[in-house]
């Protein structure tokens, strides 16, 4: 039987698509690159945002009327959030919830045989150390816990990944040391939360990230999303953690708006004040700091003072990297039965916003050129040359280079979004 797996969203759903793969395979199901090929087509679902979440039914609508042939399994967090939407545009697919990846392999072989099964509900069940399968050998993902402590008005995530479950961290640091002896280059630590890790066990973030880093071998590690009223209390240990030479100097840390009074209302658990403090300690600890933050634009209570701060706000932190979504109703959100801000409106705050974006992180980046840089090779370029790494996570782009190797550069541009380099001969 030949499987193949079409994956959508964040770095954790990608790692949970591995999972599948790994499973699949383990139970000698082949993985086919090739959908004409496949006899299933598994889905593995994003449903953070409106644009994804109808990206997604067109998806599923697409592959039944183009392939009826075929049998179509939808995974990710679709499953979980809104199994009524699923069942009505897709009632003759199974469905793997992101709970229940150790099933990946029955459900699969079921619905080859005929039949339709739905598994999902939440479960304490590890993603640290079980079969993966990967077409990146250099980047390697880790899932170091899954779910968060949080309350926020607008995500429907949540519902999906349920409360916090931490994995130890000797099961997190043997997957690492062993995908590092299988070459990885980078390891990747995901979760909703990772600034969370350790909440639910007595465990912690700065310990995890040390133990990993201490590892032997020529490697970084990326820390990813930090939620800041978890960052709270632990920013010290934390930068500490971070400033291992082999830790990439980046946090992302989304603050979602430069507005108390809208903060509030998302029951996000901080305030400005704090989220500037954490910003602070970092950058006076780790100078060449990457600072990704998320902001989400017309919040429903957010108003022209609201948005104002929020745009005064991005202009006096800089942040390196900035994603901005448009705010929308999402199923089960509390935020969702709030009014919307007018669509007019959301879209003139969303382009300024936008503007601005793209100013802040290009100036960020020029102040880069001509300085030389010792950048991590991490894959191959979709227009040609190669992807690589600064110790603060910016890409840059480089030519004539080995995959996985460190190498000297001087940046010669910038954008926005990359750098340019040459190569300096050792």
């Amino acid at each position: 039987m030949k499987a193949y797996i079409e994956s959508y969203g964040c770095t954790f759903n990608k790692a949970d698509a591995q999972i599948i793969a790994g499973v699949l395979v383990e139970n000698d199901i082949v993985i086919v690159d090739d959908i004409e090929s496949a006899d299933v087509i598994i889905v593995n679902t994003c449903y953070v945002k409106l644009p994804t979440e109808n990206k997604m039914i067109h998806k599923i609508q697409r592959l039944q009327e183009k392939y009826p042939e075929k049998k179509i399994v939808v995974s990710g967090c679709m499953v979980e959030i809104d199994p009524e939407k699923l069942d009505k545009i897709g009632p003759n697919c199974s469905w793997i919830g992101p709970h229940q990846l150790n099933k990946s392999a029955d459900v699969v072989m079921d619905t080859y045989c005929g039949e339709v099964i739905r598994e999902c509900g939440f479960s304490k069940d590890t993603k640290v150390g079980v079969p993966k399968l990967t077409d990146d050998s250099l980047i390697h993902i880790i899932q170091i816990c899954e779910g968060c402590l949080g309350a926020c008005t607008f995500c429907c995530t949540r519902f999906a990944r349920g409360p916090l479950n931490s994995y130890p961290i000797a099961d997190i640091v043997e997957e690492a040391r062993m995908a590092i002896e299988n070459g990885a280059c980078e390891i990747q630590l995901t979760a909703q939360d990772t600034a969370a890790f350790g909440r639910d066990s007595g465990e912690n973030l700065s310990d995890l990230i040390k133990e990993v880093a201490n590892l032997k071998g020529d490697f970084r590690v990326r820390v990813g999303m930090m939620h800041p009223k978890n960052v709270l209390g632990n920013a010290d240990e934390i930068i500490d953690a971070i400033k291992h030479p082999k830790v990439y100097d980046f946090i992302h840390l989304p603050v979602q708006s430069g507005s108390d009074k809208v903060l509030s209302d998302m029951r996000r658990g901080h305030t400005i004040i704090q989220y500037l403090d954490i910003v602070s300690k970092f950058r006076n600890e780790i100078p060449d700091l990457t600072l990704a933050v998320d902001i989400i634009v017309g919040y429903p209570t957010e108003n022209d003072d609201d948005f104002d701060q929020t745009v005064k706000f991005l202009e006096n932190v800089k942040p390196s990297l900035i994603h901005l979504s448009k705010y929308q109703h999402r199923k089960g959100a509390l935020s969702s039965s709030l009014r919307e801000v007018p669509f007019d409106v959301m879209k003139k705050r969303s382009k300024f916003l936008s503007e601005i974006k793209s100013k802040i992180t290009e100036n960020e980046n020029r102040e880069l050129v001509g300085t030389t840089q010792k950048v991590l090779v991490v894959e191959k370029g979709s227009k040609g040359g190669f992807i690589a790494k600064t110790d603060s996570y910016i890409p840059v782009i480089v030519d004539d280079v080995k995959l996985g190797s460190f190498v000297k550069v001087k940046i010669t541009d910038a954008t926005a979004t990359y750098l340019k380099s040459e190569l300096l001969k050792e």
